[in-house]
């Protein structure tokens, strides 16, 4: 019967379909945020052991290729190989024959300090042979002889991939541009490194593989041709983006994979392991089970409860609700009390309280706003300088660092004197124009120094005489230079000017910035506006805006257009009285 008079009447349904969802919802979030939560914790796991697992083999991997790299200079100083390498042919045939056993010795030892090579070589081109661990060919291949030859990238890179085989090589003379009296070449075993690779993954049915994009050689570990072109694809996007490890869900011929990556700067290979989701995520079922279950119960519980809902908490409360619209309108009027010393009693009692002191507070309490705007104006100002300043210590290091820029270096700590001069000359909030724009020129020069003559100024700026508060130009010129300069491949503009008309100051920056959009324009517009709702933001523009706001008042501040340059146009409005 009670359910006939809610569908009856139009007004009350719709907030009794409220009072359902508002029961209903945070159930069945709470359930799905389970099942979240198990998917990804058995994800985070999973992908975190097998990342933990990679990083492991490929340490081992590192370490063994750099021990290799470290101890290959002293075979290749080796006296006996650079006396038959320089007077071979002059040897007595038993002296010949007792150095290249001596250096098979050495060979063999080298070969046998490491499962992961599989053999070691010696080209020696005056002989025409090459000596190997456990044996000496009689002629020199000169292919082989030709891919070990080092080059200039071998030294960041000391691995050659030749036939499908993996090699570190060194020779003597250790320059590039003559021919080496001989080569000293390790062969890695590709079996050892693919045996590594299927420990990662392999007991979750995963694949793995070391990928070299810059050499374009691979070792796997059960991954077909095609699979493998998608794990390619992977690092070519990871290493475009820089990511060095991590993990993420991709998906190949229809199928779930959890791919784990890292990176080697030894081997600058990607190591990647595939494993596919469903042999991990099976116990979720589990989870989801228990979601349309609590689904049920939350509809069982909502229907139950409706009706007391709507009795004891929707009507006592649409009173209050009606009762504050009416002080929203200035008219302050009391509730008429018709409840008992429940809570909706004692909040009526309160709210008649509060009706009854709000006149006589108002003027206090405004009074207070002003001294708080007057508090926030100090915050937002105090937190502008910290700022820039790690801006120009970030400019500054750099310049160090770069080792030949020591004149820019010394200019640009001339212009960070002169700015601190500024922002500690006093403490007042507002400054003549003219130091204001001043300040702005220093800030300019100061990005010349970074940028060049990439970026062209021009200051078009009327020097009235008129106080404008502090640090309102210099950061949306910095905010030109961060987002329409930073990644901005041509030349650039940068124009200031400003104009006094109606009453109003206005300052206008305007660039030639080619990446910002319409759509991103009416963004800034939208932050501009509920500006005074965005406290938390203590820099660039926003800041700008709020502080006019709270000097000048709401019709003052920052506006954003497009400039006719081409990029964007940012204008300063003040008040000139």
């Amino acid at each position: 019967m009670k359910s006939g008079l809610f569908l009856t009447n139009s007004s009350i349904f719709p907030k009794i379909m409220v009072a359902f969802l508002a029961a209903l919802l945070p159930l069945l979030a709470i359930t799905w945020m389970i099942i979240e939560q198990g998917s990804g914790r058995i994800r985070g796991e999973i992908s975190g052991s097998v990342l933990g697992t990679t990083e492991y083999y490929m340490d081992s991997l590192d370490k063994e290729a750099d021990r290799i790299g470290r101890y290959l200079p002293n075979y290749v100083m080796d006296q006996d190989l650079m006396e038959i390498a320089t007077t071979g042919n002059d040897m007595s045939s038993y002296e010949k024959s007792s150095k290249i056993l001596d250096i098979q010795k050495r060979l063999d030892l080298m070969r046998n300090s490491s499962p992961f090579i599989r053999e070691t070589k010696a080209f020696i081109p005056v002989i025409e042979r090459t000596v190997l661990s456990n044996s000496f060919e009689t002629f020199l291949e000169e292919d082989e002889y030709a891919a070990m030859r080092q080059s200039e990238k071998l030294y960041a890179e000391p691995f050659i991939a030749w036939r499908d085989r993996l090699f570190i090589s060194m020779q003597y003379p250790n320059s590039t541009t003559k021919h080496p009296l001989y080569i000293v070449s390790v062969e890695l075993s590709i079996s050892e490194i693919r045996k590594t690779l299927s420990q990662i993954g392999g007991t979750r049915g995963g694949s793995s593989v070391l990928l070299n994009l810059e050499r374009n050689w691979s070792i796997e570990s059960g991954a077909d041709a095609e699979l493998l072109r998608h794990m390619k694809a992977l690092a070519a996007s990871k290493r475009g983006s820089g990511a060095k490890e991590g993990s993420e869900t991709v998906t190949f011929k229809g199928e779930s994979y959890m791919a784990v990556y890292t990176h080697s700067d030894i081997w600058n290979a990607y190591a990647i392991t595939y494993v596919p989701e469903g042999s991990v995520l099976g116990s979720l079922q589990v989870y989801q089970t228990l979601f349309w279950w609590a689904c049920a119960l939350a509809v069982v519980i909502v229907l139950y409860f409706t009706y007391f809902l709507r009795m004891f908490i929707y009507r006592p409360l649409m009173k209050l609700v009606h009762s504050f619209r009416r002080v929203q309108q200035n008219r302050l009027e009391t509730i008429a009390i018709d409840r008992g010393a429940d809570e909706f009693g004692y909040l009526y009692e309160a709210f008649n309280d509060t009706v009854r002191h709000l006149k006589t507070l108002i003027e206090e309490n405004y009074e207070g706003q002003i001294r708080n705007q007057r508090s926030e104006l100090k915050r937002l100002q105090s937190q502008i300088n910290p700022h820039f300043l790690y801006n120009c210590f970030f400019v500054l290091c750099r310049l160090i660092k770069s080792g030949n820029q020591q004149e820019k270096a010394y200019r640009f700590c001339l212009h960070i004197g002169q700015y601190f001069q500024f922002i500690t000359r006093n403490d007042e909030d507002d400054i003549p124009l003219a130091l204001e724009t001043e300040h702005s020129r220093t800030y300019v020069e100061m990005q010349s120094i970074c940028y060049g003559e990439r970026i062209q100024v021009a200051f078009d700026c009327d020097n009235h005489d008129m106080p404008v508060p502090r640090l309102i130009l210099q950061p949306v010129i910095e905010n030109a230079y961060k987002h329409a300069f930073g990644q901005m491949l041509g030349s650039g503009e940068l124009w200031v000017h400003s104009d006094l008309k109606d009453g109003a100051f206005s300052f206008y920056v305007e660039d030639n910035g080619d990446r910002i959009t319409d759509e991103e324009i009416e963004l800034i517009r939208k932050k501009l506006r509920y500006s005074a709702n965005r406290i938390e933001e203590t820099t660039g523009l926003l800041n700008v805006h709020r502080r006019i706001q709270l000097r000048c008042g709401e019709d003052y501040g920052i506006s954003v257009d497009r400039s006719e340059l081409g990029g964007l146009q940012v204008r300063i409005k003040l008040s000139a009285s």
